[in-house]
């Protein structure tokens, strides 16, 4: 039985991107870059919504021939060797191999997928991910926060909890890099 993964590298203030769009200031170092690789090595299958889908699928063809760092060329294979489902409904077709498309986001799907699978399965993006967080199926997060304050930009939590809203969390486990990100990594708790 697998588990459902939400991992996410954002700023200190919660954004994977600032007001502008951009995340250059999200670029991973190599000693992040590692840590992701190992925890997308044990992914057998990546969810998508589309904008996530459309950052991601460079990997397919990147790093080109002139890329040298064993880093990008690990993540790239372990990308390309996972299984992805992008949900879209403006999409008009996927472009990568082991790809396949789906209309529309059934959280009760998505669990029995998860649930039948023998590898975890990841959630990227938040917007997908804000599905997934306010069905109550998400198992896991890896949140990565980065030592910047961008003040805006797209939410890594669903914009639309309101004020009651809970996810009560268990840590497993916490790491701090050189550059001053910070990974904590946490288990979501089930009501008994």
């Amino acid at each position: 039985m697998g588990r459902l993964v939400y991992s996410v590298i954002a700023s200190l203030d919660g954004f994977v991107n600032d007001a502008a769009g951009d995340f250059a200031w999200a670029m991973p170092s190599d000693e992040l870059h590692l840590v992701v690789n190992d925890l997308e090595s044990s992914i057998g299958t990546c969810l998508y919504g589309r904008r996530m889908y459309e950052v991601m699928s460079v990997w397919q063809d990147w790093p080109g021939p002139d890329d040298d760092e064993p880093v990008t060329q690990a993540y790239a294979a372990i990308w390309r060797a996972a299984d992805k489902v992008v949900f879209s409904t403006t999409l008009p077709e996927v472009t990568t191999p082991r790809t396949r498309l789906e209309r529309a986001f059934d959280p009760v799907a998505v669990r029995a997928m998860v649930d039948d699978s023998d590898t975890d399965v990841s959630i990227g993006g938040p917007t997908l991910a804000a599905h997934a967080l306010r069905a109550g199926i998400v198992d896991e997060l890896h949140l990565f926060l980065l030592p910047v304050v961008v003040g805006g930009g797209m939410s890594c939590w669903p914009s639309d909890w309101s004020s009651g809203a809970r996810l009560d969390l268990h840590l497993v486990d916490e790491h701090r890099f050189v550059d001053g990100t910070v990974h904590l990594h946490h288990r979501v708790r089930r009501a008994s």
